[in-house]
């Protein structure tokens, strides 16, 4: 008797593993940008409050002074490193190519099947960067912010979204998506915190008004 029932139990077990597996196949996972986590809002409050406050200098500004798209491991540099983490099912080839896979995109909502959709963003952008202290560095210290994989500094999202974002601060621009924005100004405190960057005062108020919400 005791045996009997071990084995309709494992019946039972075997069949809800199956409707659960069944449904995981009717409801595949979503694609989601694996931005990493920035700082708690109090947190960010915190940083923002100690930051500089200063007009911002873009004299002398230009791209090619932050080396970017490195080469992170093997075949694969800065972007096709993003791109693998932050989609799913992401296939590659032998150069690290993305050929496949799915990508979200949190700043508009947005998903996408083909890598050549999407751009790397960098959250804080490389002349923000540069007009808020940046221009101070050496290369070297503007080649990790550019290739930045540990600070929540660069997302894969929509190629012509990145485009309209441009250089823009928070003062002028958000993602469309509300719900992401509190992210979004975590983790641009968080970056500008980490490598002493400035805010001016516009930017600094517009930080203040979305982590009050946040």
């Amino acid at each position: 008797m005791p045996k009997l029932y071990a084995r309709r139990r494992l019946s039972i077990l075997a069949a809800f593993t199956g409707l659960i597996a069944s449904a995981t196949l009717l409801n595949p996972p979503t694609a989601s940008a694996a931005l990493p986590t920035p700082v708690s809002a109090a947190t960010a409050r915190t940083y923002l409050a100690s930051l500089t406050v200063a007009a911002e200098n873009r004299t002398g500004y230009s791209r090619d002074l932050f080396p970017h798209w490195i080469t992170v491991s093997g075949t694969c540099n800065t972007r096709e490193t993003v791109l693998k983490r932050d989609g799913s099912g992401v296939v590659t080839d032998s150069s690290c190519a993305a050929t496949s896979g799915s990508w979200y995109s949190p700043y508009d909502g947005a998903t996408w099947t083909a890598a050549s959709d999407l751009d790397i963003d960098h959250l804080v952008p490389l002349a923000e960067a540069w007009d808020s202290g940046a221009s101070a560095w050496t290369t070297s210290r503007r080649q990790s912010f550019a290739n930045d994989l540990t600070r929540p500094q660069l997302i894969a999202v929509t190629d012509n979204v990145n485009q309209a974002k441009g250089d823009q601060d928070p003062a002028t621009w958000m993602p469309s998506v509300s719900s992401y924005r509190c992210t979004y100004v975590r983790a641009w405190v968080q970056v500008k915190y980490y490598y002493g960057l400035s805010v001016d005062s516009a930017e600094k108020n517009a930080l203040s008004g979305y982590l009050n919400n946040c």
